[in-house]
């Protein structure tokens, strides 16, 4: 008898396989419900301008999105608080609004190209991270406070009662329905500052008519097809037919109400008729909707397209030196090296390091824009014989600075010259960042809650960069400076804040309340801090240095750069200026009087003239910088008053801010 094989034994290896196949894809979706709202999405920062000029983050935190706005040539920002004093509007102490930093070249760029490379820094930092470690100041004066529980993001914060200024110029508020309101801060936050230069400079339509004419083209056509279907209609349908192309053959010859004949307003009432007949029509409501529908898309699609391409050049033109500017630099550093060096025997030099003397530290990278502060600073002044100032800037431009102001003359006072980069490379060789920064700048718009029909605020604060912190470092023998912004002008007798008693405080500055640190605490992390204390602005600062360095600020922000300054590139680097700027001085500011500085000249129309002059100091924070020719018309004469005379090199470049 013939023997049998036994049964094979069945593989497991194809059932284990198919049980974990749908095993996986019953995670899948679990996994995706999880991910939905993931904690960093709101956390975006904006990528490089074209040109590189511009770099910044946006962190979307208790209503408040944060973003950079300030070019690597020039820098500037103003105060909440002293801000909107000038705003003009009241706010009630009850009321609630929320809070938006935004900015920079990313406002010519769409919405989904804006993914920095500090974003994953972002989502690193909110507080539901339990790797962070507490980073906190190794010497405070006031005790530390305890850090707030998390929050649900998007909290409304209350706002404090705000005072008002009248401002001559300001127009009346137009009443605005809602729609046209979000449409307002749309602009703003996708395109800033672009969005009131453009409705400040909107010019009259010049092709009213055309835009009619095209406006009846496209509905005779979305009507045409459905008309031409319908039976006993032929009379209508050839009317429509001949008026349409009579239309297309006018557009095709005019494009603005100039080149139209003298006889388009009986083609336009033709039309009319036309389109009323063929709308008393029975017709398929959804082929009329669907080509509608697409004529809308493809008119906003092509509107969008053209607001982007006018909102970047308006952005490379604010962010660009312009050509006399750059003239004007090479011609100085030609010059420099030619001729016989200026400097005298008696010169100023051993003012420069006496700890009595009042020193003035200006950061810049614009000869203009620094002899501008240093000009307005000694002309308001009673007294100059102790006065110095000491203009940090970098190598490429350290030359011309130097030349010019060894052939101009200020007074008694002194004027020292810097090479930044090369005092760090060859003095402060441990600290890395060698690159001179000038004061960060982040544009904020603000919209309340409770008044969504309320126009949105927006406004630009300045806080230190990473080179202000090596202050001290450069200027070992010094007390005291007064950190000047190169985009200021003083009106006033500045000596009075040398006399100023800021006891155990290192930083005196204009407060800005309408930004509280307790609306940022997803970008400030775990760090401590206080939630009530107030943001403030760079512009002018009276440093204590002696207070600087027993309280260790410079070390601190290392510790702080640690922290937000992960990433390697730029723009990270940049963003992470707000932050550290804020942790580093929360508890060691002296608020300066609000009405010292007038904020705003560099984006705000509605100043009045009798409040500009009344001012001790004018900071032109804003895009709109007063040596460009975006900048803004009536405010320029107060900084070009300033200007130098009679100088060759001025009128041999063509410079005419």
């Amino acid at each position: 008898m013939k023997a049998t094989a036994p049964p094979a034994k069945r593989r497991r290896g194809p059932r284990l396989a198919v049980l974990a196949l749908v095993f996986c894809s019953l995670l899948v979706p679990i996994a995706f419900l999880f991910n939905r709202f993931p904690a960093g999405e709101s956390s975006r920062a904006l990528a490089h301008a074209p040109e590189g000029s511009l770099i910044g983050s946006i962190v979307f935190c208790d209503a408040v999105y944060v973003t950079d706005e300030r070019p690597q040539q020039e820098i500037n920002l103003p105060s909440f608080d002293h801000i909107r004093i000038k705003s003009g509007g009241t706010v009630n102490e009850g009321s609630r609004e929320s809070v938006g930093v935004t900015g920079g070249n990313a406002e010519a760029k769409d919405k989904p190209e804006k993914i920095p490379s500090s974003s994953k820094d972002s989502e690193q930092r909110t507080e539901d991270d339990p790797s962070r470690d507490k980073i906190e100041p190794k010497v405070f004066p006031p005790p530390k406070i305890e850090q707030p529980k998390p929050e649900v993001k998007t909290v409304t914060v209350p706002v404090q009662p705000i005072k008002d200024v009248d401002r001559g110029n300001s127009k009346p508020p137009k009443v605005q329905n809602a729609d046209e309101v979000e449409k307002a801060k749309a602009c703003q936050i996708e395109f800033g500052s672009y969005c009131l230069w453009s409705i400040e400079h909107k010019e009259v339509m010049k092709d009213a008519i055309v835009k009619r004419l095209k406006d009846q083209l496209f509905v005779a056509r979305s009507y045409y097809p459905s008309i031409a279907k319908l039976k006993g209609k032929e009379a209508l349908t050839r009317e429509l037919k001949q008026n349409i192309q009579e239309h297309e053959r006018v557009l095709s010859e005019s494009i603005v109400d100039a080149d139209l004949p003298s006889f388009i307003k009986k083609k336009i009432e033709k039309m009319d008729q036309s389109i009323a007949r063929a709308k008393s029509c029975t017709v398929d409501c959804n082929n009329v909707d669907r080509k509608l529908r697409q004529i809308l898309h493809m008119t906003e699609d092509e509107a969008h397209f053209h607001m982007k391409q006018s909102a970047y050049l308006y952005n490379l033109g604010v962010h660009t030196m312009p050509k006399s500017h750059h003239c004007l630099n090479m011609r100085l550093t030609v010059e420099y090296f030619k001729s016989a060096p200026l400097d005298s025997d008696d010169s100023s030099v051993h003012k420069f390091n006496i700890p009595d003397h009042r020193h003035y530290v200006i950061l810049s990278k614009n000869v203009l824009a620094a002899s501008v502060v240093v000009n307005s600073t000694v002309s308001s002044a009673e007294d100059t014989e102790n006065v110095v100032f000491h203009v940090l800037t970098d190598a490429q431009n350290f030359y011309a600075m130097k030349h010019w102001f060894a052939r101009n003359s200020y007074r008694e006072s002194a004027v020292d010259v810097i090479n930044y980069e090369r005092i760090i490379l060859e003095n402060l060789p441990e600290f890395g960042i060698q690159q001179l920064y000038l004061p960060e700048e982040f544009r904020v718009l603000i919209s309340s809650l409770e008044r969504p029909t309320e126009k949105s605020r927006m406004e630009y604060l300045s806080v230190f960069s990473h080179s202000h912190f090596f202050i001290p470092e450069i200027f070992r023998d010094l007390k005291k400076v007064i950190v000047l912004d190169d985009d200021v002008v003083i009106q006033r007798d500045l000596s009075f804040l040398w006399n100023l008693d800021m006891g155990d405080k290192v930083n005196g500055a204009v407060r800005f309340c309408g930004l509280r640190l307790g609306q940022l605490r997803n970008l400030l992390g775990r760090a401590a801090y206080d939630p009530q204390s107030c943001a403030w602005m760079s512009g002018v600062n009276v440093i204590d240095l002696d207070k600087w360095r027993e309280y260790n600020v410079t070390e601190n922000y290392i510790q702080l750069l640690r922290k937000f300054g992960k990433s390697d590139d730029e723009a990270s680097l940049r963003a992470a200026a707000l932050p550290i700027s804020l942790l580093s001085f929360q508890h060691l500011l002296y608020p300066l009087d609000e009405k010292l500085t007038l904020s705003g000249l560099g984006y705000d129309y509605g100043i009045q003239e009798g409040v500009v002059q009344s001012f001790a100091l004018l900071h032109y924070n804003g895009n709109m910088k007063p040596w460009l020719e975006l900048g803004i018309p009536d405010y320029k004469k107060y900084w070009k008053r300033f200007l130098a005379r009679d100088e060759r090199f001025m009128d041999e470049c063509n410079v005419s801010p």
